[in-house]
Formats: structure tokens, sequence, C-alpha cells
């Protein structure tokens, strides 16, 4: 690795949060020390998940690594809107915001994801780069991942499906549904706005599957998990607008305003095999809103 060679490992006994477990562990751990750790991301749980959070639940049986920091004497990314939840040879993983693209356009001088970790990536020599595997849009927050060779992007574009084991969305939608289960099915096309559309028939579009669950509702929002069997341009956003439930703040699909004041989509999971281990790797990102609250978390 990189970042992050393992150093050692520590098994779990019983249950405990992750902050509690590493203070009777590691006696000979400075409080500051402990919080460092977190900090620039030299934690991982069962080989496969990053800890970030010192309340981190462990279980009885849960294998703790504590990783050595960076090799190339790279500092913590530190961006507002980008954080790194993971980085080998191969693969980052990251948690974008809700406002940063995920790749710069042809005709706009925005900032991205895609800059962001080039610019990270620079002390490491120019042939270092980072590339774009899937996107999230502008208005989505969560979960992301970006390969570090041309040549695992390209293993990962082809072979999506056989590599991504679960990529679940939380949504607020408008409205209340009328069925707490179901799949949305319809083929997306994109006007010369760049708006996609959704229709029943084939009409020469992209074939796109939806799978929601309704979590909770109130008498004007529902929160909402979905899980997509296609990765289509603003599939999600299109889907639930084409049978009356916008995503609450997405105005290009149909919604209102809303007192989050974004568009409410979050990226949650994504859980894969590795491209290059094969490794089955898991990463999630608590949602950023919840629909009872009248601000956001």
């Amino acid at each position: 690795m990189e970042q992050g060679q393992k150093k050692f490992s520590i098994r779990v006994t019983e249950d405990a949060p992750l902050m509690e477990f590493l203070k009777s562990k590691l006696k000979d751990y400075s409080n500051t020390t402990l919080k460092s750790l977190l900090k620039h991301r030299q934690l991982m749980l069962n080989g496969s998940i990053s800890i970030t959070k010192h309340d981190h639940p462990l279980h009885k049986g849960d294998v703790v690594d504590v990783l050595s920091g960076s090799q190339h004497g790279r500092g913590a990314l530190g961006h507002p809107q980008l954080r790194i939840l993971y980085e080998d040879d191969d693969i980052i993983v990251v948690d974008k915001r809700e406002g940063l693209l995920s790749v710069k356009g042809p005709n706009t001088t925005e900032e991205s994801a895609t800059h962001i970790l080039n610019q990270y990536l620079r002390p490491l020599g120019r042939d270092h780069y980072v590339f774009a595997v899937h996107r999230l849009d502008r208005e989505t927050s969560g979960v992301m991942m970006f390969a570090k060779k041309k040549e695992v992007q390209q293993e990962l574009r082809d072979d999506w499906r056989k590599y991504v084991v679960e990529r679940t969305y939380i949504a607020i939608a408008e409205g209340v549904f009328e069925q707490t289960e179901g799949k949305i099915e319809s083929y997306l096309t994109e006007d010369y706005k760049k708006v996609m559309h959704s229709s029943l028939t084939d009409n020469g579009g992209q074939f796109s599957v939806t799978n929601y669950k309704v979590l909770e509702s109130n008498k004007r929002y529902s929160l909402v998990k979905l899980n997509l069997e296609t990765g289509r341009k603003n599939q999600i956003r299109v889907h639930l607008q084409s049978i009356g439930h916008s995503v609450a703040g997405d105005i290009k699909y149909g919604g209102k305003r809303c007192r989050w004041n974004r568009v409410c989509l979050h990226a949650e999971t994504l859980k894969f095999k590795h491209p290059v281990t094969d490794r089955l790797m898991a990463f999630s990102v608590p949602v950023p809103f919840k629909l009872g609250e009248s601000v956001m978390c």
C-alpha cells in the first residue's frame, strides 16, 4: 500500500466502542496519538473498513488493524468537500460532499473531486493520477471510488457489475408512497439541455432499474432506501420523478425547494470486490439529513 501499511492487529474480545477499546489495549499511546490514528485513517476494521469515528461499535471477534502513515511524506487531504476513506496502490475511496463535481467538464473552471485528488497525489510525481470509475451528481453526497491506474479503471468499467456487490442510496422524496417497496424500470434518454427523460416503452434509451424501500414517512416526505441495478446519469432522480415522488430540493426533476437546502440524495454504501486483490470491501458514510429534523445534521 502507498498509504497504510499494516503495523499490527488487535483482536476484539468483547463488545466496546472503538476509543474505549484502543485505550484498554494501547496503554502506551496518548489520547493525542489515538486521535491522530483516526484523523489520518490509520485504523481498519476486519481488513476492509476504514474507521474514522471514535465511538464506532466493535464486536467480539472483530480485528482492528493499526496502519502506518503515508510512505511518501504526503499530509492528510484537508478539503471541506472531500474526505479520503481508504487508499492503496490501486484505488481511492472518498466521501464527497454535495456541491462538488465528480469530474470537471470541458467547459467549466469549477473544482472537482478528480482535480482535488490529482493535486493530493502530485508529490508522488507526474505519473500519479486518479481515473473516474463512476460518478455522483454534483448535488449528491456520499461514497465514491476512483482508480489510480488506467488499467484498473478499465477493468472496473468493463465489468462493473462483477465487482460491485451493493450500491445503496438514501433519499428524502416528496409525498407518501402507496407501496412501501417497489422496482422502477424504464428507458432513459437525454435531451439537448442535458435533462434525462423516462419512458416505459423502448425508445432507444438506456434500460434502467432502481429498487426502492420506504423507511419512514410523514405527511410531506418519505425517507427512501434505493439500490441500483444499473447506473445511468441522474437515474434515481428521474425515476423518482417518474412515479410522482421527486427528490426533495431537486428543482431540475420536479422537486420543490426544501428545508434541508439541498438535493436530498446521498450515496450511503458502496460494497465491492477489490479489482486487484479480490478482497470484499465495504464503505459507508452516515446520511447528512434526517426526515424528522428541520436542519441538516
